[in-house]
């Protein structure tokens, strides 16, 4: 199966792999993923790797979309991850997304998620793309928004008690944001 790579107008975004496993540590031990998803005990590079090896990679292969680096154009540095992904307890793929603290506020999330979320719809088939996030990440749900999903309710997911902000785009509300 072709893995795609996207490409905006300052992003490369191309499929996650073994070479990403700094990056993964970099962002798995920001302050904001620690306090607003979780810590994954992701330690060295090599604990990066096999958290890959064991979340990230299958899906990517089984599936066609996963995880994807986010790389700067003008200069090939890697800035976060934004992929799509398939959550136990959720019904639909969810978009996802994490960045280094000294790229917020550039535009680069909406800009990334916004090519994964019609290349969703357009080139992956899915009928609806879901997003959730803690009460507590203002900036994760203004984004989430920006992008078109609507709040719908209130979720939990396995082996996670708290309660999350679940947010929703069908292909058909999408189709009308294009128009």
């Amino acid at each position: 199966m072709e893995v795609r790579t996207f490409e905006t107008e300052r992003l490369l975004l191309r499929p996650t792999n073994a070479d990403d496993a700094e990056l993964t540590l970099r962002l798995y031990n920001t302050a904001e993923f620690l306090q607003f998803v979780g810590d994954r005990n992701l330690r060295t590079a090599e604990d990066a790797l096999e958290y890959m090896k064991s979340r990230t990679f299958p899906q990517i292969e089984n599936l066609g979309y996963g995880n994807y680096t986010v790389i700067l154009k003008s200069d090939g540095t890697k800035i976060g991850s934004c992929g799509l992904f398939h959550r136990e307890g959720l019904d639909a793929a969810d978009i996802g997304f994490s960045y280094l603290p000294q790229y917020y506020g550039m535009g680069y999330g909406y800009e990334a998620a916004k090519a994964l979320l019609d290349a969703g719809f357009s080139e992956f088939g899915l009928g609806e793309i879901s997003a959730i996030t803690v009460r507590e990440n203002i900036a994760s749900q203004k984004l989430i928004e920006k992008l078109g999903l609507t709040f719908r309710k209130i979720v939990t997911i396995p082996n996670d008690p708290e309660d999350l902000l679940y947010y929703l785009i069908t292909k058909k509300e999408w189709e009308k944001l294009r128009t």
